[in-house]
């Protein structure tokens, strides 16, 4: 195909190789939409744990634990991915674990609360870890000049994938409740589907991504990556900047996508399929966000879009804040939805144009790190506030507003252009 006809592309990538590319997105994110989103966390507090007034800080602690573990491990996975030009082998290996571990799940039964707690904390690991890895192969997929458009592909496509995880979840648990099955009957069975749906769309991605990295053998101590990047931080200094921006922003997304099914039932009293039916449409406004958002980012530059979008967060925070009936909180679950797609396309768009080429696992390391930090701390801000003020979900979500406010006071002073510069002009090597 002539370049003409793709000017997205770089050299050498075809349309199949990005299809496949996405179909990773599309695959693993019927895992954080079923699991983490609408089925698995509203279940866990309802029936693992009893409603018990710590359910919800439970259910939010677990996932402060893999975010952790992941904060420990991605930056040397991503060094040691770099050096030995692992990133497609390491992938399959956090995509295995993460489909035997959702599966897992299918034993966490009513009480069952240890168990629960260890198959979230294992399958989100391998979840998070899966994703920075599909995330270092953009910038050698897109043009440098395509990366938002080609980043809001992968992840439109991916909230498709949620949305197919989660309509044939939705489907079976219908039909479950219509033959008189309660909720510790289906549930188990939709962790069955999700971890099928994974394992069957991340087939493609296997077979025709190709690894363009090569192998750097003075350079295979990750240790040695790490700390060599953190000693030359300044050198980066626009990528550093945007990675504390992420820090706080993405502390609000997480823990909108982290408890946006209790909210939907604990404080605007949705039913279980009220909530999915929601999240079902929500994934699809978060798809146009993210393919539409790309092209607009390439457009009027990186840092006006994020700009816009965490504006539109605030915005979204105090809706959902002050909506006493269903009519409004369907308009801030979308304005969600829609700013959702876009920030996550937008943010991965600026650190691959930011990234050093030949470290490119490396600083998706370190973007997984600032995510999955901001992932610890998103989530439990929400617990601990519903658990001080006695269950009041109202503040919970308030309360993880600032820090999308706090966010856009970062943005100010990245200068992209002069961030590219300095990545370009980087040693290739540690």
């Amino acid at each position: 195909m002539a370049r003409s006809r793709r000017p997205a592309l770089a050299a050498a990538v075809t349309l199949r190789e990005v299809w496949a590319w996405s179909m990773y997105d599309f695959a693993n994110s019927g895992y954080t939409t079923v699991v983490i989103t609408a089925v698995f966390n509203a279940y866990f507090v309802a029936a693992v744990a009893g409603q018990a007034p710590w359910a919800t800080f439970a259910w939010t602690a677990a996932l402060s634990v893999s975010y952790l573990a992941v904060l420990l491990t991605a930056p040397l996975v991503g060094a040691w991915a770099d050096a030995h030009a692992a990133k497609k082998r390491l992938l399959l290996g956090a995509t295995a674990g993460c489909v035997l571990f959702t599966a897992g799940l299918y034993f966490a039964a009513p009480g069952a609360v240890a168990l629960a707690i260890v198959l979230v904390v294992l399958s989100n690991f391998f979840f998070s870890t899966g994703e920075n890895l599909i995330a270092a192969f953009l910038p050698e997929l897109a043009d440098s000049q395509a990366m938002g458009r080609v980043s809001g592909w992968g992840w439109a496509f991916g909230y498709l994938g949620g949305l197919v995880s989660l309509g044939i979840s939705l489907a079976y648990i219908t039909w479950a409740q219509g033959q008189g099955h309660g909720g510790a009957q289906f549930v188990p069975v939709s962790m069955l589907i999700t971890a099928a749906v994974f394992a069957l769309c991340a087939t493609p991605t296997f077979l025709f991504l190709r690894e363009r990295a090569r192998p750097q053998p003075k350079t295979d101590n990750p240790w040695a990556r790490v700390l060599h990047t953190i000693r030359h931080a300044r050198q980066f200094r626009d990528l550093r900047r945007f990675l504390v921006c992420i820090l706080f922003y993405q502390a609000g997304i997480m823990a909108v996508i982290a408890l946006a099914a209790i909210y939907a039932q604990e404080a605007m009293k949705f039913t279980t399929q009220q909530t999915l039916v929601l999240i079902l449409v929500v994934n699809v406004t978060a798809a146009a966000g993210a393919f539409g958002f790309g092209y607009l980012q390439d457009a009027i530059g990186h840092v006006r879009a994020m700009a816009l979008v965490l504006a539109g967060w605030i915005a979204m925070i105090l809706l959902a804040y002050t909506a006493d009936d269903a009519p409004a909180f369907w308009v801030a679950a979308n304005l969600a939805g829609l700013c959702m797609g876009s920030a996550q396309a937008a943010g991965r768009a600026i650190v691959g144009y930011l990234s050093p080429p030949a470290r490119l696992a490396e600083f998706f390391g370190l973007w997984g790190l600032a995510v999955k930090a901001a992932s610890i701390f998103g989530p439990l801000t929400y617990g601990i506030v519903t658990w001080i003020f006695a269950g009041d979900h109202r503040l919970g979500i308030l309360a993880v507003g600032a820090y999308f406010v706090a966010g856009l006071a970062l943005l100010a002073g990245i200068d992209v252009e002069r961030g590219r510069r300095a990545a370009l002009d980087s040693e290739p090597t540690g």
